[in-house]
């Protein structure tokens, strides 16, 4: 039976093509991570598993340990006299403000987290088509074989080809199924994808990890 072909023309970028479809594939990601701020009201904000933990870690590193030393910082910076003239101070109530709005952002997109588990059980069309949380295995149009996995806008790791759900790649890749013939229209360019295989299984992501050189209490965690 021959595959259906679905279409995406999503991309409004302005950039040009330097190379094959992995260049492609970094240039419409970055393109969706760019709008990640305009798109944040729009769209609902489905995550996997390891994703949701790994926002809740760096909220935990934030609140319990960095924020509190860099409050110590300030206060004894400010101990030390004239506040115009003392860049410890300064750097330390800028890092505050810095830190208080990622707690802000991470905690909206917490509390709006639309958990999806790749792992589910599944049935039907989810099961055998590309949705939130699949691993597609597709040939581009010069036969080169590639994988990619889709996942949230939180989770987005090019070294390890996970791409947003809202990119043009994952655009056009949802709903196709195995022998699916899908058409990617990107700055430059369009070309046509064959779909060779739709799969659902843990998606690895990162774990969060301390920023080198961050200020931060000792990691005390209460058993």
């Amino acid at each position: 039976m021959e595959g259906r072909t679905h279409v995406c023309n999503r991309t409004r970028l302005k950039c040009s093509r330097t190379g094959g479809l992995g260049d492609l594939t970094i240039v419409v990601e970055l393109g969706s991570r760019m709008s990640e701020t305009s798109t944040e009201k729009s769209v609902k904000n489905y995550i996997t598993p390891s994703g949701l933990l790994r926002l809740r870690e760096e909220l935990r590193f934030l609140l319990t340990r960095e924020r509190p030393a860099v409050t110590q910082v300030v206060a004894w910076a400010a101990s030390n006299g004239d506040r115009s003239e003392n860049a410890d101070y300064k750097y330390g109530k800028r890092r505050l403000r810095q830190i208080d709005s990622r707690i802000r952002f991470l905690t909206k997109r917490i509390d709006a987290a639309e958990v999806v588990d790749p792992e589910a059980p599944r049935a039907g069309r989810a099961a055998t088509q590309a949705f939130f949380g699949a691993t597609v295995r597709y040939t581009d149009a010069v036969g080169t074989e590639r994988i990619v996995s889709i996942v949230g806008l939180d989770e987005v790791d090019l070294e390890r080809n996970h791409i947003s759900w809202v990119s043009p790649l994952a655009r056009a890749l949802m709903k196709a199924g195995a022998g699916d013939v899908v058409v990617l229209h990107a700055p430059g360019s369009t070309q046509k994808l064959h779909v060779l295989d739709v799969r659902y299984e843990r998606i690895p992501v990162a774990p969060f990890s301390v920023p080198p050189g961050a200020e931060a209490q000792p990691d005390v965690r209460t058993t």
